[in-house]
């Protein structure tokens, strides 16, 4: 049960829209964007929004079919991983929650072997003001922080047959990008700027070594 690597370049909306097909086995698609998106959860309200502001940014609004807020995904801005397991698999977790935690794992162990002292949070959801509207401003099972703010997002999509967990590590987080594609009156939008900063960071490093630690981290085969 090794992990078969497979790198796929596309549109956000391709690249999600991407299906996993039998027979099912442990796999990675290092997903690389070739253009701007806002990315909104499978329950995310598009009128959340700012749709002319995205439009005159040049970023496309589109949905992935996994739940929380939206990612902005700019390319070279975070390195976007999704991890596939077949039910059964002995990292599969009947606990939708408990399930993440072998993910924000590997995460944590790829960053630590870079330098950074990270955590991943393993208690319940933890809600904001804007979490609602933007994944980093929220604190999900195996997502991973650095100093309290978050680095690693992750959200997972499920069905009887397998799981696909998407992960998207920042290396560079702009607040004021994000806030300014919602749909707020200037005095809120200001507040989400000087909210927003806090609450996520960029980890700075180059992403393909981000990427070549994440791999070696990996679970290896069950004995």
């Amino acid at each position: 049960m090794s992990w078969a690597v497979r790198r796929h370049a596309g549109h956000p909306a391709e690249l999600h829209a991407r299906e996993v097909t039998d027979p099912v086995a442990r796999a990675v698609w290092v997903c690389d964007p070739t253009g701007a998106a806002l990315v909104l959860g499978s329950a995310q309200p598009a009128a959340r929004v700012d749709h002319l502001a995205c439009a005159k940014a040049g970023i496309d609004v589109v949905r992935r079919r996994s739940g929380g807020g939206a990612v902005l995904v700019v390319p070279g801005d975070l390195l976007w991983v999704d991890l596939v397991i077949p039910a059964g698999d002995p990292l599969w977790h009947a606990d939708v929650g408990v399930a993440f935690h072998w993910v924000g794992d590997a995460w944590a162990a790829a960053l630590g072997a870079l330098g950074h002292d990270v955590v991943v949070h393993r208690g319940a959801l933890v809600r904001s003001r804007w979490s609602a509207d933007v994944c980093f401003a929220g604190r999900g099972p195996g997502e991973v922080t650095l100093g309290g703010r978050k680095v690693v997002g992750i959200s997972q999509r499920r069905t009887r047959g397998w799981a696909r967990f998407q992960c998207a590590a920042l290396r560079r987080w702009d607040p004021t990008a994000m806030a300014g594609l919602l749909a707020l009156d200037p005095d809120a939008r200001r507040r989400a700027e000087g909210d927003l900063a806090g609450m996520a960071a960029g980890i700075e490093d180059d992403l393909e070594a981000v990427l070549a630690a994440f791999l070696r981290q990996l679970p290896p085969p069950a004995p």
